[in-house]
């Protein structure tokens, strides 16, 4: 075989063999991990009244398990996937599981649409960033933003948007997982304040 077809033939092995074992990889899962008790100061007693919560929306690249990442440093408008982690639910699931439960915690009641009676006000929460943003080689962060809104009716009572940026402790899929999962505490923590200072979540029933 002439060495140039030779040299062409092994990079070739190569890449296919680099393929076949990263495909061959067992996927790692990843979730936010059980909810301990959150560590910000609790709402006053019967300050957060009922409120229905509603799926949270978002990206369609979220309603995936795929866990994403951006090279902000070489490349920002390139949004990239670890190919093999992936979150155990889409995010929207889990940022939505994890904003109820932080919610009741707290002490508010909550409801689904089908549940809630008229009067009750609704969280609507649009997710706006949810990836680990790496800013060096060695160095990225968990990003959550989101935009809350309460509704009562169809009347829009306040909307607010907000945004945590937790460094992660490793640069991979593991790092950005646990930063992303206390980012999203963080802000379900800045949401619960938001609403308890709030007059129109006040308990309507107690009216």
């Amino acid at each position: 075989m002439h060495p140039t077809r030779f040299i062409i033939a092994a990079a070739c092995a190569l890449i296919l063999s680099g393929c076949a074992s990263q495909k061959g990889q067992p996927t790692t899962q990843f979730d936010f991990g059980p909810a301990a008790p959150a560590t910000a100061q609790a709402p006053a007693p019967g300050a957060l009244g009922p409120v229905v919560v509603t799926d949270v929306t978002g990206s369609s690249a979220l309603d995936n398990e795929r866990m994403f990442y951006r090279l902000s440093y070489a490349d920002p408008l390139q949004a990239r996937t670890y190919a093999n982690s992936r979150w155990t639910a889409n995010p929207l699931q889990l940022l939505t599981q994890r904003f109820k439960t932080r919610l009741a915690q707290a002490g508010a009641r909550v409801l689904s649409e089908t549940d809630a009676s008229t009067g009750i006000p609704l969280l609507r929460i649009d997710v706006d960033e949810f990836m680990q943003d790496f800013g060096g080689v060695s160095q990225s962060t968990g990003v959550v933003a989101v935009r809350a809104s309460v509704f009562r009716g169809h009347a829009l009572v306040d909307q607010r948007s907000f945004r945590r940026s937790i460094p992660a402790a490793s640069a991979d899929a593991a790092g950005g997982a646990r930063a992303l999962a206390a980012g999203t505490d963080a802000v379900a923590a800045d949401i619960v304040a938001w609403l308890a200072g709030m007059p129109a979540t006040v308990d309507t029933a107690r009216r």
